[in-house]
Protein backbone atom coordinates (compact mmCIF):
# COMPACT_ATOMS: atom_id res chain seq x y z
CA UNK A 1 0.00 0.00 0.00
CA UNK A 2 1.40 3.39 -0.95
CA UNK A 3 1.29 6.20 1.60
CA UNK A 4 1.28 9.73 0.15
CA UNK A 5 2.60 12.70 2.08
CA UNK A 6 -0.82 14.33 2.11
CA UNK A 7 -2.32 11.38 3.95
CA UNK A 8 0.04 11.59 6.91
CA UNK A 9 -1.43 13.47 9.87
CA UNK A 10 -0.18 14.77 13.17
CA UNK A 11 -1.87 11.77 14.78
CA UNK A 12 0.60 9.44 13.06
CA UNK A 13 3.51 11.30 14.64
CA UNK A 14 1.83 11.01 18.06
CA UNK A 15 1.28 7.27 17.64
CA UNK A 16 4.88 6.85 16.56
CA UNK A 17 6.02 8.39 19.83
CA UNK A 18 3.64 6.20 21.85
CA UNK A 19 4.79 2.97 20.23
CA UNK A 20 8.50 3.65 19.81
CA UNK A 21 9.47 0.82 22.13
CA UNK A 22 7.30 -1.66 20.25
CA UNK A 23 8.61 -0.91 16.76
CA UNK A 24 11.89 -1.83 15.16
CA UNK A 25 14.34 1.04 14.76
CA UNK A 26 14.24 0.52 11.02
CA UNK A 27 10.46 0.72 10.66
CA UNK A 28 10.30 3.77 12.91
CA UNK A 29 12.86 5.54 10.78
CA UNK A 30 10.95 4.75 7.59
CA UNK A 31 7.63 5.89 9.05
CA UNK A 32 9.28 8.98 10.46
CA UNK A 33 10.67 9.87 7.06
CA UNK A 34 7.24 9.47 5.49
CA UNK A 35 5.85 11.76 8.18
CA UNK A 36 8.47 14.38 7.33
CA UNK A 37 10.54 13.84 10.48
CA UNK A 38 13.63 11.98 11.57
CA UNK A 39 14.66 10.11 14.65
CA UNK A 40 17.75 11.45 16.33
CA UNK A 41 20.33 9.26 18.03
CA UNK A 42 18.73 9.73 21.45
CA UNK A 43 15.33 8.60 20.15
CA UNK A 44 13.70 12.03 19.85
CA UNK A 45 11.54 12.94 16.89
CA UNK A 46 12.46 16.19 15.15
CA UNK A 47 11.75 18.01 11.90
CA UNK A 48 14.13 17.78 8.99
CA UNK A 49 16.17 15.31 7.00
CA UNK A 50 18.64 13.14 8.83
CA UNK A 51 22.18 12.53 7.70
CA UNK A 52 24.63 10.22 9.36
CA UNK A 53 28.26 11.04 9.94
CA UNK A 54 31.08 8.84 8.88
CA UNK A 55 32.91 7.69 5.80
CA UNK A 56 30.51 5.03 4.59
CA UNK A 57 29.35 5.18 1.00
CA UNK A 58 26.14 7.13 0.72
CA UNK A 59 23.11 5.74 -1.11
CA UNK A 60 19.88 7.53 -2.01
CA UNK A 61 16.77 5.31 -1.97
CA UNK A 62 13.70 6.80 -3.68
CA UNK A 63 10.81 4.51 -2.75
CA UNK A 64 7.26 5.29 -1.63
CA UNK A 65 6.18 1.86 -0.37
CA UNK A 66 7.00 1.66 3.38
CA UNK A 67 7.65 -2.10 3.45
CA UNK A 68 9.92 -2.06 0.39
CA UNK A 69 11.69 1.04 1.68
CA UNK A 70 12.34 -0.61 5.04
CA UNK A 71 13.77 -3.71 3.39
CA UNK A 72 16.00 -1.66 1.11
CA UNK A 73 17.30 0.52 3.94
CA UNK A 74 17.94 -2.47 6.24
CA UNK A 75 19.70 -4.45 3.54
CA UNK A 76 21.94 -1.60 2.42
CA UNK A 77 22.81 -0.38 5.93
CA UNK A 78 23.63 -3.89 7.09
CA UNK A 79 26.11 -4.08 4.22
CA UNK A 80 27.95 -0.92 5.19
CA UNK A 81 26.11 1.82 3.29
CA UNK A 82 24.78 5.09 4.65
CA UNK A 83 21.22 5.45 3.32
CA UNK A 84 19.04 8.50 2.76
CA UNK A 85 15.38 7.93 1.92
CA UNK A 86 12.98 9.96 -0.23
CA UNK A 87 9.36 8.83 -0.54
CA UNK A 88 8.24 10.74 -3.62
CA UNK A 89 9.71 11.91 -6.90
CA UNK A 90 9.97 15.59 -5.99
CA UNK A 91 11.86 14.87 -2.77
CA UNK A 92 14.05 12.37 -4.59
CA UNK A 93 15.06 14.95 -7.16
CA UNK A 94 15.80 17.57 -4.49
CA UNK A 95 17.98 15.18 -2.48
CA UNK A 96 19.71 13.83 -5.59
CA UNK A 97 20.90 17.24 -6.69
CA UNK A 98 21.81 18.55 -3.23
CA UNK A 99 24.22 15.84 -2.05
CA UNK A 100 26.85 13.48 -3.41
CA UNK A 101 25.73 9.85 -3.59
CA UNK A 102 27.61 6.76 -4.72
CA UNK A 103 24.38 5.25 -6.14
CA UNK A 104 20.67 6.00 -6.33
CA UNK A 105 17.92 3.36 -6.38
CA UNK A 106 14.72 4.70 -7.93
CA UNK A 107 11.26 3.18 -8.06
CA UNK A 108 9.49 3.93 -11.35
CA UNK A 109 6.02 4.45 -9.90
CA UNK A 110 6.26 7.37 -7.46
CA UNK A 111 3.94 10.07 -6.11
CA UNK A 112 4.62 13.44 -7.70
CA UNK A 113 6.99 13.07 -10.61
CA UNK A 114 7.68 9.48 -11.68
CA UNK A 115 11.05 7.78 -11.44
CA UNK A 116 11.87 8.14 -15.14
CA UNK A 117 11.27 11.88 -14.96
CA UNK A 118 13.43 12.12 -11.83
CA UNK A 119 16.36 10.52 -13.64
CA UNK A 120 15.87 12.60 -16.78
CA UNK A 121 15.83 15.84 -14.78
CA UNK A 122 18.92 14.83 -12.85
CA UNK A 123 20.83 14.12 -16.06
CA UNK A 124 19.70 17.46 -17.49
CA UNK A 125 21.03 19.11 -14.32
CA UNK A 126 24.43 17.49 -14.80
CA UNK A 127 24.06 14.90 -12.02
CA UNK A 128 25.88 11.73 -13.08
CA UNK A 129 25.25 9.57 -9.98
CA UNK A 130 24.64 5.97 -11.19
CA UNK A 131 20.93 5.12 -11.00
CA UNK A 132 19.43 1.66 -10.42
CA UNK A 133 15.78 1.61 -11.52
CA UNK A 134 13.56 -0.75 -9.51
CA UNK A 135 10.17 -1.54 -11.03
CA UNK A 136 7.44 -4.13 -11.41
CA UNK A 137 7.36 -3.15 -15.09
CA UNK A 138 9.69 -5.66 -16.66
CA UNK A 139 8.90 -5.67 -20.37
CA UNK A 140 11.74 -4.92 -22.77
CA UNK A 141 10.17 -1.60 -23.78
CA UNK A 142 9.98 -0.58 -20.11
CA UNK A 143 13.62 -1.38 -19.53
CA UNK A 144 14.74 0.38 -22.69
CA UNK A 145 12.80 3.51 -21.76
CA UNK A 146 14.36 3.60 -18.31
CA UNK A 147 17.90 3.14 -19.60
CA UNK A 148 17.46 5.71 -22.34
CA UNK A 149 16.20 8.23 -19.78
CA UNK A 150 19.58 8.00 -18.05
CA UNK A 151 19.26 4.93 -15.84
CA UNK A 152 22.38 2.79 -15.48
CA UNK A 153 20.74 -0.51 -14.52
CA UNK A 154 17.23 -1.96 -14.20
CA UNK A 155 15.96 -4.44 -11.61
CA UNK A 156 12.51 -6.01 -11.87
CA UNK A 157 10.32 -6.69 -8.82
CA UNK A 158 10.22 -9.10 -7.09
CA UNK A 159 13.97 -9.44 -6.75
CA UNK A 160 16.51 -11.15 -4.50
CA UNK A 161 18.34 -8.75 -2.21
CA UNK A 162 21.60 -10.52 -2.98
CA UNK A 163 21.16 -9.44 -6.59
CA UNK A 164 20.25 -5.90 -5.54
CA UNK A 165 23.43 -5.63 -3.46
CA UNK A 166 25.56 -6.99 -6.29
CA UNK A 167 24.14 -4.44 -8.71
CA UNK A 168 24.56 -1.57 -6.23
CA UNK A 169 28.15 -2.62 -5.57
CA UNK A 170 28.90 -2.67 -9.30
CA UNK A 171 27.43 0.81 -9.74
CA UNK A 172 29.29 2.09 -6.67
CA UNK A 173 32.59 0.94 -8.23
CA UNK A 174 31.69 2.83 -11.39
CA UNK A 175 30.84 5.89 -9.30
CA UNK A 176 34.17 5.69 -7.47
CA UNK A 177 35.98 5.67 -10.81
CA UNK A 178 34.20 8.88 -11.81
CA UNK A 179 35.12 10.52 -8.51
CA UNK A 180 38.80 9.78 -9.13
CA UNK A 181 38.77 12.06 -12.18
CA UNK A 182 40.31 15.16 -10.67
CA UNK A 183 41.11 17.12 -13.84
CA UNK A 184 38.43 18.49 -16.16
CA UNK A 185 39.37 19.42 -19.73
CA UNK A 186 37.75 21.25 -22.61
CA UNK A 187 40.03 21.89 -25.60
CA UNK A 188 43.20 23.50 -24.12
CA UNK A 189 41.49 24.43 -20.84
CA UNK A 190 42.28 22.38 -17.70
CA UNK A 191 40.70 22.58 -14.24
CA UNK A 192 42.46 20.73 -11.42
CA UNK A 193 39.74 19.96 -8.85
CA UNK A 194 42.26 19.07 -6.13
CA UNK A 195 44.56 22.09 -6.29
CA UNK A 196 41.68 24.31 -7.52
CA UNK A 197 43.88 25.72 -10.29
CA UNK A 198 43.08 26.60 -13.90
CA UNK A 199 45.34 26.52 -16.91
CA UNK A 200 44.71 27.29 -20.56
CA UNK A 201 47.48 26.24 -22.90
CA UNK A 202 50.70 27.43 -21.30
CA UNK A 203 49.04 30.14 -19.22
CA UNK A 204 47.95 29.84 -15.59
CA UNK A 205 44.64 31.56 -14.79
CA UNK A 206 43.95 32.97 -11.33
CA UNK A 207 40.29 32.65 -10.33
CA UNK A 208 38.54 33.62 -7.14
CA UNK A 209 36.74 30.73 -5.37
CA UNK A 210 33.29 31.67 -6.67
CA UNK A 211 34.66 32.21 -10.18
CA UNK A 212 36.19 28.73 -10.04
CA UNK A 213 32.82 27.27 -9.04
CA UNK A 214 31.11 28.97 -11.96
CA UNK A 215 33.69 27.71 -14.44
CA UNK A 216 33.69 24.22 -12.93
CA UNK A 217 29.92 23.89 -13.32
CA UNK A 218 30.05 25.12 -16.92
CA UNK A 219 32.89 22.74 -17.78
CA UNK A 220 31.16 19.78 -16.12
CA UNK A 221 28.28 20.49 -18.50
CA UNK A 222 30.49 21.19 -21.52
CA UNK A 223 28.57 21.16 -24.78
CA UNK A 224 25.25 21.79 -23.03
CA UNK A 225 23.43 25.05 -22.49
CA UNK A 226 23.39 25.92 -18.78
CA UNK A 227 20.49 28.26 -17.87
CA UNK A 228 21.21 31.19 -15.56
CA UNK A 229 18.75 29.77 -13.02
CA UNK A 230 20.74 26.54 -12.87
CA UNK A 231 23.99 28.37 -12.18
CA UNK A 232 22.30 30.47 -9.50
CA UNK A 233 20.99 27.34 -7.82
CA UNK A 234 24.08 25.14 -8.00
CA UNK A 235 26.75 27.77 -7.35
CA UNK A 236 24.90 30.12 -4.96
CA UNK A 237 22.23 27.67 -3.72
CA UNK A 238 19.55 30.24 -4.49
CA UNK A 239 16.29 30.07 -6.38
CA UNK A 240 16.07 32.07 -9.56
CA UNK A 241 15.68 35.82 -9.12
CA UNK A 242 14.92 37.53 -12.45
CA UNK A 243 16.10 40.88 -11.05
CA UNK A 244 19.68 39.84 -10.29
CA UNK A 245 22.57 40.17 -12.74
CA UNK A 246 25.07 38.37 -10.50
CA UNK A 247 25.35 35.47 -12.96
CA UNK A 248 26.24 37.73 -15.88
CA UNK A 249 28.75 39.62 -13.75
CA UNK A 250 30.60 36.47 -12.68
CA UNK A 251 30.47 34.79 -16.08
CA UNK A 252 31.79 38.02 -17.58
CA UNK A 253 34.74 37.97 -15.17
CA UNK A 254 35.49 34.33 -15.90
CA UNK A 255 35.19 34.86 -19.66
CA UNK A 256 37.69 37.73 -19.61
CA UNK A 257 40.19 35.61 -17.72
CA UNK A 258 39.69 32.40 -19.71
CA UNK A 259 39.05 33.72 -23.23
CA UNK A 260 40.93 37.01 -23.16
CA UNK A 261 43.75 37.18 -25.74
CA UNK A 262 43.00 33.64 -26.92
CA UNK A 263 42.68 32.46 -30.52
CA UNK A 264 39.12 31.26 -29.93
CA UNK A 265 36.51 31.58 -27.16
CA UNK A 266 35.31 28.66 -25.05
CA UNK A 267 32.54 30.40 -23.09
CA UNK A 268 29.52 31.37 -25.18
CA UNK A 269 26.37 33.29 -24.27
CA UNK A 270 23.12 31.77 -25.48
CA UNK A 271 20.89 34.80 -25.72
CA UNK A 272 17.84 34.67 -23.47
CA UNK A 273 18.81 31.29 -22.01
CA UNK A 274 22.25 31.04 -20.41
CA UNK A 275 25.79 29.96 -21.21
CA UNK A 276 27.70 27.12 -22.80
CA UNK A 277 31.31 25.99 -22.70
CA UNK A 278 32.30 24.19 -25.88
CA UNK A 279 35.43 23.39 -27.82
CA UNK A 280 35.75 24.74 -31.36
CA UNK A 281 34.96 22.47 -34.23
Amino acid sequence: MTIAYGEVTAGLKLRMRQFMTQMSVSRLRICAKIAGTFMTQNGAIGEGFSSMAGGRRRILVIEDDPETAEQLVDSLESNGYQVDLAVNGDDGFEHGRSADYAVMTIDRMLPGIDGITVIRRMREAGIVTPALIISALGEIDDRVRGLRAGGDDYLVKPFAFAELLARVEALARRSATVVKETVLRVADLELDLVSRTVRRGERDIALLPREFQVLEYLVRNAGQVVPRAMLLQHVWDLHFDPTTNIIDVYVGRVRRKVDGQQAYPLIHTIRGVGFCVRAPG
